[in-house]
C-alpha cells in the first residue's frame, strides 16, 4: 500500500505546483487560468510551464494570471501582457509570424534541401555493373600473383 501511494504522490507532483492559496473560488475562471498557464513556460525552469513549476517566479506568474483573470482580461490580453513583459519566450508555442516563421520553416526546408542533394547524389552515382576485369587489370593481376 505505502508503494501505491509513493507512485501516486510522484505522478501527482507536477500538480501540486499550483498551491491551494493560488486557486480561485470561481471553478470557471479556475480552469481558465490552468489553460493557460499550461502554455506559459517558466522563465527559470525553461522546459516546464508554469502550471508545473515550483519555481518562485512561475508562482509569482500564476498569481499574476489569476489576478489579470479576476480583472476581466480575456485570454490573449493576459498572454499578450505575459509576452510584453516577458517577451515570446514566456510561450512554450511560440507565433508561426514574423522572425519565428523562418525558424519553423528552416528545419522542413532544410530536410527538403538534403533529400535533393540525396536524390541527386543516388542517381549521378555510376552504375556498379560486373564487367569483370579489363585486359590491362588481368596482366597485372597475373604478375603479382606469379612468383
Amino acid at each position: 500500500m505505502r508503494w501505491l501511494a509513493l507512485i501516486v504522490a510522484l505522478l501527482a507532483s507536477p500538480v501540486w505546483a499550483v498551491e491551494p492559496h493560488e486557486m480561485l473560488d470561481d471553478p470557471a475562471l479556475e480552469d481558465r487560468a490552468r489553460d493557460l498557464s499550461a502554455g506559459l513556460r517558466c522563465p527559470v525552469c525553461q522546459n516546464e510551464s508554469i502550471d508545473e513549476s515550483s519555481a518562485q517566479l512561475a508562482a509569482e506568474l500564476r498569481l499574476v494570471v489569476r489576478d489579470r483573470l479576476t480583472a476581466g482580461d480575456t485570454d490573449q490580453q493576459v498572454l499578450d501582457y505575459l509576452v510584453a513583459r516577458y517577451g515570446e519566450f514566456v510561450l512554450l508555442k511560440p507565433t508561426t509570424q514574423g522572425a519565428n516563421l523562418i525558424l519553423w520553416l528552416a528545419a522542413p526546408a532544410l530536410l527538403l534541401i538534403a533529400l535533393g542533394i540525396g536524390w541527386q547524389v543516388i542517381r549521378r552515382s555510376p552504375a556498379r555493373a560486373d564487367e569483370g576485369l579489363t585486359e590491362a587489370e588481368k596482366d597485372a593481376l597475373d604478375k603479382i600473383l606469379r612468383p
